[in-house]
């Protein structure tokens, strides 16, 4: 519906109407109506079945120009100004905010004169929504080549096959789904960046786990020197998903649903950043981690409102995997804060962790997405995890504790390239 206009009076007829009555309905309008438009007229401007041929406009051109520049202005008919000849630069703002034609007041033309007018405003009006449509058929035909462009290098980049075959691909799924090749590709672009953004965001999940668990290494002298350069590039790896994510709630598909939990991330996680730049002691183990199970809630929820936002349900199994390299790094803290603080409670709580752990293990090795090579990693990480067992059981020796991070580090990488591995399938991709 459109704005009322401050003073200027519309007055909506058909090309079939008799001149001198249109004349007579526009005279009339001005001493009748002062400012506003009656509601029936706006409700016909908004383009019901029986709306006008065109609308008629008595205004001073500059009330007209500030009234077009205004929200909602947009008109379904072709607009004429009527009454005292605007300026020339008034005469090129009008025709370029959409105003067909500027004529005298009608009064002021000859017989026959109004309904010539009009259809020739009408004709320019058909004339410009011609060149529009053409102008967004063209624009839609680049934006769609854009999007095979990248699906294209998504499927040569994630399944290694060649431009042909990847074209192939995206044709023969458009085909299926009764869509356009364009709407395919935007798809499978679009899903490509919701499976990054979860990675990432899955990753900022072990990563709270793991920062811990590295500085607890340190307190072992055999351990420090390379716990505190893994600390180090864990960091580092921190910092750099928060800038990937960043960067997609500025340019990708949807922003707003999923970036107050993204800010709330970034808070937990220089939280950590301090607690972890202390002297190392008990304190600041504690310290270091509340703040990293608060950046793991934080993280939690980043990856449910990316989700949401997604609307891909294919994407669980990319959540799923990629939560088991948290379990294992929080196993595995857990198990050496334990050890090193003496910690009853956290002992207490390695069951449930376990039990979390083998329960995922089980529904990824029964999922129906799988390829060789997952089967593969998957018994892969079968082995490492009961290697992990083992060293808790000896987890007052060395050896225990070296058998229990090597373990730890294993099973990250194996869930690492597992996690690649479905974010790249093609049942991900092309869902």
């Amino acid at each position: 519906m459109l704005p009322a206009m401050p003073a200027p009076i519309l007055s909506l007829l058909s090309l079939d109407d008799e001149p001198s009555a249109a004349t007579l309905a526009l005279s009339r309008a001005a001493a009748a109506l002062g400012g506003g438009v009656p509601a029936p007229w706006v409700a016909h401007q908004g383009g019901a079945d029986d709306a006008p041929s065109s609308v008629l406009v008595a205004a001073e051109p500059a009330a007209l120009l500030a009234w077009l520049a205004g929200p909602g202005a947009a008109l379904a008919q072709p607009l004429s100004l009527f009454g005292a000849p605007p300026d020339a630069a008034q005469t090129e703002a009008l025709l370029a905010a959409g105003v067909c034609g500027c004529w005298p007041a009608p009064e002021a033309l000859p017989p026959g004169w109004l309904a010539a007018a009009l259809r020739q405003d009408r004709a320019r009006w058909q004339a410009a929504r011609q060149v529009a449509r053409e102008a967004r058929r063209l624009q839609t035909q680049l934006d769609e080549r854009k999007w095979v462009d990248r699906a294209k290098g998504v499927l040569m980049n994630a399944r290694g096959m060649p431009e042909g075959e990847a074209f192939a691909l995206l044709r023969g799924a458009a085909m299926q789904a009764n869509l356009r090749v364009g709407e395919v590709s935007r798809g499978v672009a679009e899903a490509a960046q919701w499976a990054d953004a979860l990675n990432r965001a899955g990753q900022l999940r072990m990563l709270s786990q793991r920062l811990v668990r590295l500085a607890a290494q340190r307190g072992d002298e055999a351990e420090a020197r390379r716990a505190r350069s893994a600390q180090d590039e864990a960091l580092a790896r921190l910092s750099d998903n928060l800038a990937q994510l960043r960067a997609l709630a500025v340019n990708g598909p949807s922003v707003a649903p999923w970036c107050p939990a993204l800010q709330a991330v970034e808070a937990a996680s220089q939280a950590l950043r301090e607690a972890l730049a202390v002297r190392l002691g008990p304190a600041m183990l504690q310290r270091a981690d509340a703040a990293a199970d608060a950046l793991l809630d934080c993280a939690e929820a980043l990856i449910a409102a990316l989700e949401a936002a997604s609307g891909r349900r294919a994407l669980h199994i990319v959540n799923q995997c990629g939560r088991q390299r948290m379990r294992v790094q929080r196993v595995a803290k857990q198990a050496l804060l334990a050890q090193r603080l003496d910690d009853a409670a956290r002992r207490q709580s390695l069951p449930a962790l376990l039990d979390d752990f083998e329960t995922a293990l089980r529904e990824l090795e029964q999922a129906p997405l799988s390829t060789p090579q997952i089967r593969a990693d998957l018994a892969a990480s079968r082995d490492e995890w009961l290697r992990l067992l083992r060293g808790l059981h000896t987890l007052d020796q060395a050896t225990g504790r070296q058998a229990l991070v090597q373990a730890a580090d294993q099973l990250l990488a194996l869930f690492e390239r597992l996690t690649a591995a479905y974010e790249h399938s093609l049942q991900v991709i092309m869902s």
